[in-house]
């Protein structure tokens, strides 16, 4: 018999994933810091500052450092706007990397109702959708450090 993963008993916040986040070892020892998440999940700000642990052999961001930062934003957003009903996962992802990043760096991911909207009416039959999304990081100046493109599995469950 099909068993349902394990639901948790208290409701995730946004909250409790920014503390915990912001208190993964990955994280913490790269610098890279969750400085809001919506209460709705539609918007993630993320930033990285400049330090030891994660500047490169000529003193600039590590450029692992830039991709971590925007790596599971898209996927926790879309996993809790779309709710329990929908498998979702990274696929892919690449960097483009623009100018050397410096100082601290940002990164502002947003979902807005249009592609949750696409997402459903491409799902509703049990399809599989991979959405192509893009977050740009960018210095203190607001100049394009890096452009980051992630491409998400999608998928509505079975029997929901």
């Amino acid at each position: 018999m099909f068993k349902q993963p394990f639901e948790p008993a208290m409701k995730i916040t946004p909250r409790w994933v920014k503390t915990i986040i912001n208190l993964w070892p990955p994280f913490l020892g790269a610098g890279i810091k969750v400085c809001h998440i919506a209460p709705d999940w539609k918007q993630v700000d993320v930033s990285l500052k400049l330090g030891l642990t994660n500047r490169n052999y000529v003193g600039v961001h590590f450029g692992g450092s830039l991709y971590s930062m925007t790596d599971p934003f898209f996927m926790l957003m879309l996993m809790n706007t779309l709710g329990k009903d929908y498998y979702v996962w990274d696929k892919a992802g690449a960097i483009d990397y623009r100018k050397p990043g410096k100082g601290v760096v940002t990164a502002s991911f947003r979902v807005n109702d249009a592609l949750l909207d696409d997402i459903r009416a491409a799902t509703e039959n049990g399809d599989k959708y991979l959405p192509e999304l893009q977050v740009d990081v960018v210095d203190e100046s607001g100049e394009v450090v890096a452009t980051v493109q992630k491409t998400l599995y999608i998928k509505r469950k079975k029997g929901r």
